[in-house]
């Protein structure tokens, strides 16, 4: 008779504080405290999302540009100026250093405006061999890169940034090109060629 209680009592004992500290596991305040480490964890994590983070926060400053921008643009119309030294023969290259400069820094492609005082860049040279209606319609898309020269550069829109590559043509033509371009640059004029003409043209040092 003894025996029949005493085996339940030590099955029974042994069993319910087993499943009562099984639940009260998550009871201990210990437990919880490594529950910040997953914290910790998260700060690795951080350099996975910086890198989507970046075009994140690349978004806000380009909407945020244009929009005060387009007001204030025509008030003062005068955008940061660059200047790359280049020789006439140099500038074309030295344009398109500067707009894979600015694709790297985070610039998004429809950004960016290339305009050139002398001849086509071989991409406007190429896109027009199919018509200027497409020409004009990636133009219009804004979603790369556009290329185009002193003899239609007033039919390009504003972007964010200009690029004028002065790789050549007369006096006349790179003053009527810079002054487009910093009616279209919201923010940013590089100009690519010889610092003193361009300042020349600009009648301003920059």
């Amino acid at each position: 008779m003894p025996l029949i209680p005493e085996e339940p009592q030590i099955h029974e004992s042994a069993q319910g504080p087993r499943a009562t500290p099984a639940s009260g596991r998550t009871a201990p305040t210990p437990r919880p405290v490594p529950g910040p480490r997953p914290a910790a964890p998260s700060r690795p994590g951080r350099p996975g999302p910086p890198r989507p983070a970046p075009p994140t926060q690349r978004a806000p400053r380009d909407t945020a540009e244009p929009g005060p921008s387009d007001p204030s643009a025509p008030a003062a119309g005068t955008p940061r100026i660059q200047v790359i030294p280049a020789s006439a023969q140099g500038a074309l290259g030295a344009a398109e250093e500067a707009v894979d400069l600015l694709l790297d820094s985070g610039r998004g492609p429809g950004d960016v405006l290339v305009i050139t005082t002398g001849e086509p860049h071989p991409w406007a040279t190429h896109e027009l061999s199919f018509g200027e209606p497409s020409y004009w319609a990636q133009h219009d898309a804004g979603d790369d890169v556009f290329y185009t020269d002193a003899q239609v550069a007033e039919r390009a829109g504003a972007r964010p940034v200009v690029v004028v590559a002065v790789n050549g043509g007369p006096e006349s033509v790179a003053a009527d090109v810079l002054s487009v371009a910093r009616a279209r640059a919201r923010t940013l004029l590089i100009v690519c060629g010889d610092p003193q003409r361009i300042n020349s043209v600009l009648g301003a040092g920059v």
